[in-house]
C-alpha cells in the first residue's frame, strides 16, 4: 500500500492560497487531471495482481455437491452424496511469470504518474510564456495607442492654428485609429491567453511572470527521462505478458478430493469413501498462440517506442540548446536596434517640432522604434520559453 500512500499525498495535496509558480500550477493542474485521478484505482488493481500472484493456487478454490437415488425408479432406498473440493495448480513457471507482472504493473502506474507530471509541465510552460508575449503584445500596443492620441491631439492643434496642413491632421487620425484597433485585438489575445492558461491549471496567472532557471548539469535533471522511464516500464510489462502467455499454453490443472457416502438398500447403513482426482486439460492451441502473438506484437511496439521517444528527445534537446543560443545573440542584436531605433525617433521628434521634417517622416521612425521594442522583448521572452523547453527535453520540472 506504499505506492498507494504516495499517489494519494502527491497527486491531493491542498494547494496553498494564491499560489504564483509554475510548480503551484502544475500541482493544480495535475490533482484535476483525469488520468492523474485514475491513480489510485490503478495502484489498487496493481496491488491486487500482486496478492494473487503471491496466493497458493492461480484461482480461488471450488466446491460442489453431489446426489443420487432411485425414487423416480424403484424406490429401494438407493442414496448416494458426493462432496468434491477442488484446488486449481500453477503451472511450471507460471506462478513466477505472474509475480514479474504484477511488479512490472506496478512500476508502469508509478513511471506513468511521473511522465505525466512531466507531460502537463510541458503544456504549462507552453501556456505561461504564450500569456506573457500576450501581455507584453498588449502592453507595448497600449503604448503606442497613448503615442498615437498625443500625436493626434498636438497635429490637430498645430493644424487648427495654420501650421500643418489638413492632410496631416488626417493622417494622425488614421493612426490613432489603428493603434486603437491593434489594441483591441491585443487585448483580446491576452484575454484568451490567460483563459488557456485558467483551462488547463484551474488558476489565473500570476501578475509577474518569472523566468525558469538553466538546469544545473548532473544536478537538477533525472538520471533517466520520466518518459523514457515510462517506456522502459512499458517495454519490461510487455515482456512479462510474453512470458505469462509462453508459461500458460493450457488452462490450470485441478486436483480435488472427493468424499462419497452411499447405501446400496433401505435399511443399511451408509458407507463412507474418500479419494482423490487429478485434472489436466489440453493445451489450448489457437488462443494460446494468439496471445502470444498478441503479446510480442505489444512488446515490439514498445521497444520501438523507447527507440523513437530517445531519438526525439535528443532531438529537442539539441534544438532547444541552438535555439538559446541564437536567441542570446539575437538579444544583443536587438538591443542595438533598439538603441539606434531611439536615437532616430529622438532626432525625428525634434525635427518635426521644428517644422524640418513632414509628418510621414515622424510617423515612419515612431513605427520603426516601436517595431524595435516589440521585437527585444519578443527574443527576450523567447529566449526565456526556450529555456523551459530546454528543461523540458531533460526532463526537469518546475
Amino acid at each position: 500500500m506504499k505506492i498507494l500512500s504516495a499517489l494519494v499525498i502527491g497527486l491531493f495535496a491542498v494547494l496553498p492560497a494564491g499560489a504564483q509558480t509554475l510548480a503551484d500550477a502544475l500541482e493544480s493542474a495535475l490533482a484535476r487531471h483525469p488520468v492523474a485521478m485514475s491513480a489510485v484505482p490503478r495502484a489498487q488493481a496493481a496491488d491486487a495482481l500482486v496478492e494473487a500472484a503471491a496466493s497458493l493456487t492461480p484461482r480461488p478454490l471450488s466446491a460442489s455437491l453431489a446426489t443420487l437415488n432411485d425414487r423416480l425408479g424403484a424406490d429401494g432406498g438407493r442414496q448416494e452424496w458426493e462432496l468434491e473440493i477442488a484446488a486449481p495448480l500453477w503451472l511450471p513457471r507460471q506462478q513466477n511469470a505472474q509475480k514479474a507482472l504484477g511488479a512490472s504493473t506496478r512500476e508502469v502506474v508509478r513511471a506513468s504518474q511521473r511522465a505525466l507530471r512531466l507531460q502537463l509541465a510541458g503544456e504549462l510552460r507552453e501556456a505561461w510564456w504564450a500569456v506573457a508575449a500576450a501581455r507584453n503584445s498588449e502592453e507595448l500596443a497600449q503604448r503606442r495607442a497613448r503615442t498615437a492620441a498625443s500625436l493626434e491631439a498636438n497635429v490637430i492643434r498645430r493644424a487648427k492654428a495654420g501650421e500643418l496642413a489638413r492632410v496631416d491632421a488626417n493622417l494622425a487620425s488614421s493612426e490613432r485609429l489603428d493603434a486603437q484597433a491593434a489594441l483591441a485585438t491585443a487585448h483580446s489575445e491576452r484575454l484568451q491567453a490567460e483563459e488557456a492558461f485558467r483551462a488547463l491549471s484551474a488558476m489565473d496567472a500570476p501578475e509577474t511572470l518569472i523566468p525558469e532557471r538553466a538546469a544545473l548539469p548532473g544536478h537538477a535533471a533525472p538520471a533517466v527521462h520520466p518518459q523514457i522511464a515510462a517506456d522502459l516500464a512499458a517495454a519490461q510489462l510487455a515482456r512479462d505478458r510474453v512470458a505469462l502467455a509462453d508459461a500458460t499454453q493450457r488452462e490450470a490443472p485441478e486436483l480435488a478430493l472427493r468424499a462419497v457416502r452411499d447405501r446400496s438398500t433401505r435399511g443399511e447403513s451408509y458407507s463412507n469413501a474418500l479419494g482423490f482426482k487429478l485434472t489436466l486439460p489440453f493445451s489450448l492451441g489457437p488462443r494460446a498462440r494468439q496471445e502470444s502473438a498478441a503479446a510480442r506484437a505489444e512488446l515490439a511496439q514498445a521497444e520501438g517506442q523507447v527507440d523513437l521517444q530517445e531519438r526525439k528527445l535528443l532531438q529537442e534537446t539539441g534544438k532547444a540548446k541552438r535555439e538559446l543560443a541564437a536567441g542570446q545573440q539575437q538579444l544583443q542584436l536587438g538591443r542595438e536596434r533598439l538603441k539606434l531605433a531611439a536615437d532616430t525617433l529622438d532626432l525625428a521628434e525634434k525635427s518635426f517640432s521644428l517644422g524640418e521634417s513632414d509628418l510621414p517622416a515622424l510617423l515612419r521612425a515612431r513605427a520603426a522604434a516601436q517595431e524595435a521594442e516589440a521585437a527585444l522583448k519578443r527574443e527576450e521572452i523567447s529566449l526565456y520559453a526556450w529555456q523551459s523547453r530546454l528543461n523540458q527535453s531533460l526532463g526537469v520540472l518546475p
